[in-house]
């Protein structure tokens, strides 16, 4: 069975995401497709929008073949630790490709990108214009400019970095993964509406206001996300644990912050100083973000503050694929996964007590998440803690 991966997060699944799906599976000559997928909170520093659970439910009725979990620490990293787990569990269930979206497709010209930024003079180049000012991204950017020439306007777009990242990681990890670009289109990634389709922003934004999304997300799914909504638990807002994130910080020590993930060169006293006089969590952020510490790197580190999540748990790889939904070849697939895999694989969440010690903290790390993310249910009763030891993936009906 030929398997072609997709790393994601689906916040929410709406009708380019539909799109790229059958597209992957053509464009590699998939028999299934295996999203490697973050949970309840995600890689721009927030919770999502709607519950791991219910978002892969929509992607197994919409054409997704299998969805399993990209562990917590990994699921709010830095793109390059997100690349990074993704690109390990798709190895570990034995993917023959990855395919993803990019403004601009073209597999080689990405390639030449990700091989250049691992040199030694790439990493060289972006320290010297950090040090003379620049931001990481305009550092990074105009190191590859001097070294590649103009394909560094890649890194311009953000499915286009993302895609480099994947190519890095595979390239660091050995993986011997087929990539395969799916030109993305309609609107940009945090943009609106055109030609039928809308951003996930806009369609959270659209859910936030209390609108119409029916014409942007696939009936299959929306039948989902409405469940969702009439239960009370969703939308949930990006500032819904404000509150739970300022307590948490303001009971941190300084060596504390410091174990956080990229809370370095000294961004954890610029932070003890922010946290002990804003009262705010876009005060704090505004009072430490410089060109250094852009504010999704900020978001992020408040964010693992919040969830648990320290800089040793960001390291090596995944420990174990947890199967969050099961599609039309999701059994097929998972047979043959089981058969070739070395990692522990969850399908009944009771039996996750059952793993190694240093899997069952990043489990148990994600099902602790998993109870704060459930505070921010807009509905009080909905907000029962334990699902991540409870909660058994669904089953598409369309299942072989």
């Amino acid at each position: 069975m030929k398997i072609t991966g997709i790393i994601c997060e689906y916040n929410p699944f709406h009708l380019g995401h539909e799109y790229q799906l059958s597209a992957a599976r053509d464009a590699s000559g998939a028999d299934a497709v295996v999203c490697v997928m973050g949970g309840n909170f995600v890689q721009r520093g927030e919770p999502a929008v709607i519950n791991k659970h219910a978002r892969a439910e929509m992607a197994v009725r919409c054409g997704a073949d299998l969805v399993i979990e990209l562990p917590l620490p990994w699921a709010i990293a830095s793109a390059e630790r997100f690349g990074r787990g993704g690109v390990a569990l798709l190895m570990a269930i034995g993917a023959d490709a990855i395919a993803f979206g990019a403004e601009d497709p073209d597999v080689e010209a990405l390639s030449r990108v990700a091989k250049v930024l691992l040199t030694g003079d790439a990493l060289e180049l972006t320290s010297k214009h950090l040090s003379a000012g620049l931001s990481y991204a305009a550092a990074r950017e105009r190191a590859v400019r001097e070294l590649l020439g103009d394909d560094a306007a890649l890194l311009r777009r953000p499915n286009n970095i993302l895609a480099v990242e994947y190519l890095k990681s595979a390239i660091r990890l050995g993986a011997h993964i087929v990539p395969v670009a799916v030109p993305r289109f309609g609107p940009g990634h945090d943009g609106g509406e055109e030609d039928g389709f809308a951003s996930a922003s806009r369609v959270r934004e659209l859910l936030y206001d209390g609108g119409d999304v029916s014409r942007f997300v696939p009936a299959p799914a929306l039948e989902v996300l409405l469940e969702e909504l009439d239960a009370g638990r969703g939308p949930v807002r990006p500032d819904a644990l404000e509150q739970a994130q300022l307590y948490k910080l303001r009971s941190m020590s300084c060596e504390e912050l410091m174990s956080l993930p990229d809370c370095t060169e000294g961004l954890e006293r610029r932070l003890m100083r922010a946290i002990r006089s804003e009262a705010t969590l876009d005060g704090v952020l505004a009072a430490v973000k410089t060109k250094r510490y852009a504010l999704s790197r900020l978001r992020r580190t408040l964010l693992a503050a919040l969830l648990g999540v320290e800089a040793r748990h960001q390291l090596g790889a995944p420990p174990y694929i947890r199967v969050l939904a099961i599609g039309r070849h999701g059994r097929e697939a998972l047979r043959q996964i089981k058969a070739d895999s070395r990692l522990p694989i969850i399908t009944k969440p009771a039996s996750a007590r059952l793993l190694p010690p240093d899997a069952l903290e990043i489990f148990s790390l994600e099902a602790a998440a998993g109870d704060i993310y459930s505070l921010s249910y807009p509905s009080p009763p909905s907000r029962t803690p334990g699902s991540d030891w409870t909660t058994s993936p669904p089953i598409s009906p369309l299942t072989n």
